[in-house]
């Protein structure tokens, strides 16, 4: 008698928790490659819906070149990088290279990190927990000395003052320098009305979530909501969403794993 042999020994592979599951993911196109491989590897069906697109700043870069050239004539002591979008968009506006050997380098997390390192950049500072208010707590005080020393924070054109404000407090003089803008993409209508019709939704930051209430609405919305981290649920629930996953380790891998985690314990909706 033959038949199939699915694994050792006859037995079929474990059924993964997210198997079947259509999750629909909210990251930029150009990004969103890392989380469909993360949701795919756990049994999902991912499905790109880009509520953002990543935009030069309104005025095409020029003050994050001016601010690269004060970091490379060593004007600044720090430099924090607060997202992967800044790192691609500073090395970007440095010609695809950066020269940060004058300079201590702070990141938000562990993927922000790994991208500043794979370009040769030396981390000093990651805090424990992936989010501004974390980093901004375990910043060094500034030596006291005639000058305030300068930090230099590229980011998002909208983005919270967490950071500015603490670091200001703390002794720092904070130039904070746009580096890039979201805006929306124009999405197909059978796109949008796939995206409503899948079990779930991740978001990765605030401004996915407020891509989708803008690009989709908040009243269409799969069963379950999860978010990568309490800022990007804070932003959800202010909008009236309901989030049924909320990370505790605030990266793609930890998004997947809170999401397995529902899973296992709620099943598919």
């Amino acid at each position: 008698m033959t038949g199939d042999v699915d694994g050792p020994g006859g037995s079929a592979p474990p059924r993964k928790p997210l198997t079947g599951w259509k999750v629909a993911v909210t990251r930029a196109r150009r990004q969103a490659s890392a989380l469909v491989a993360a949701l795919s590897r756990a049994g999902a069906e991912p499905l790109a819906v880009p509520t953002i697109e990543v935009a030069d700043p309104e005025d095409g870069g020029a003050a994050l070149r001016q601010a690269l050239g004060d970091l490379v004539a060593g004007r600044y002591h720090w430099a924090i990088f607060t997202s992967e979008n800044t790192v691609e968009r500073v090395f970007r506006a440095a010609g695809g290279s950066g020269d940060f050997s004058g300079v201590r380098v702070a990141a938000i997390g562990p993927g922000t990190a790994r991208q500043l390192r794979e370009r040769g950049v030396e981390v000093e500072l990651v805090p424990g927990r992936f989010v501004a208010e974390a980093l901004a707590e375990s910043f060094p005080p500034a030596t006291r000395g005639a000058e305030r020393p300068r930090v230099l924070l590229p980011r998002a054109a909208a983005a919270r003052d967490v950071l500015e404000r603490a670091l200001s407090h703390k002794g720092y003089e904070v130039d904070v320098v746009t580096a890039y803008r979201t805006v929306r993409p124009l999405l197909p209508p059978d796109l949008v009305e796939a995206a409503a019709l899948t079990d779930a939704v991740a978001f990765t930051a605030s401004s996915t979530v407020t891509g989708w209430i803008e690009l989709l609405g908040a009243e269409r919305l799969p069963p379950v909501v999860a978010c990568i981290g309490p800022v990007t649920a804070a932003t959800a629930r202010r909008a009236g969403i309901g989030v049924n996953v909320e990370a505790e380790i605030h990266t793609i891998d930890g998004l997947v794993a809170a999401l397995e985690e529902y899973a296992v314990t709620n099943g598919r909706p």
